[in-house]
């Protein structure tokens, strides 16, 4: 089990070893690396100052001012910033669909561009959003993606629609996100000091059907990275690009 892959291509090629499956929580494509500004589109891009600049200023949480510096320099871009991602996400997932072993079992994060999966995913991987499958003699539910915020990143969609996907799936007995349940301690983050957004849906959804096991990712460094919620238990299975090791689900 892993998520918040961001470019982590060698990691994820043995991340499955000895596993019945591998199941990917999403956020594949690498925009920015928080740790190391020179990884990630946007250095390859506009260089490691850029960088520099926008990580200060999103980790001031001026977002508007991050937002009119970003698109100053994607104003100087020979090609439309639209084509300059896409290409820059398609050499990334040409290489990490490439590592996927089979069986892989994948949702979306808030950071992907789903309508480009269906091209690289390979025979044996199983893409799933709103879906359900069976594994192991466990039912999985799947919901990609993230809730809106000041970032915009490429898959955010509306409290309303999120929820949606979640009802869609029923009774499983492990639901699978890659954003957590709204719970203050597992979407705050203790690193960048700030909480990200977790869904109600998910947090009403453990309530009413009791999984065994809510497990997600996004979060990079949570203020908790596991708790119970009634019968429930909580597992972020953690930022598989800097500690590149899988999460084990054992029942």
């Amino acid at each position: 089990m892993v998520s918040d892959v961001h470019g982590n291509a060698a990691g994820l090629a043995g991340a499955g070893e000895g596993a019945d499956a591998l199941v990917c929580l999403g956020d594949l494509v690498l925009f920015l690396d928080y740790a190391d500004h020179s990884r990630g589109i946007f250095p390859d891009l506009f260089g490691v100052e850029n960088a520099d600049r926008l990580v200060e200023l999103r980790t001031a949480r001026r977002f508007e001012e991050a937002r009119v510096f970003g698109a100053e320099l994607w104003q100087g871009l020979a090609s439309t910033p639209a084509a300059a991602i896409e290409a820059a996400v398609r050499r990334q997932y040409a290489e990490l669909f490439g590592a996927m072993p089979d069986p892989t079992y994948a949702t979306y994060g808030n950071v992907d561009m789903p309508t480009l999966w269906d091209e690289f995913a390979g025979p044996g991987t199983t893409v799933l959003d709103g879906e359900r499958a069976e594994i192991g003699g466990l039912v999985f539910g799947f919901v990609g993606g993230g809730l809106r915020t000041p970032m915009r990143t490429p898959y955010e969609i509306s409290d309303e629609e999120y929820a949606a996907k979640v009802e869609a799936l029923g009774d499983v007995d492990v639901l699978c996100s890659h954003i957590p349940p709204d719970v203050p301690d597992l979407t705050y983050d203790v690193v960048a000091r700030r909480f990200e957004r977790g869904s109600a849906a998910l947090l009403d959804a453990i309530h009413r059907t009791k999984p065994r096991y809510a497990l997600f990712g996004h979060v990079h460094q949570p203020l908790a990275a596991r708790m119970r919620i009634g019968a429930t238990e909580c597992v972020n299975v953690g930022h598989f690009a800097s500690t590149g090791r899988p999460w084990v689900l054992q029942w």
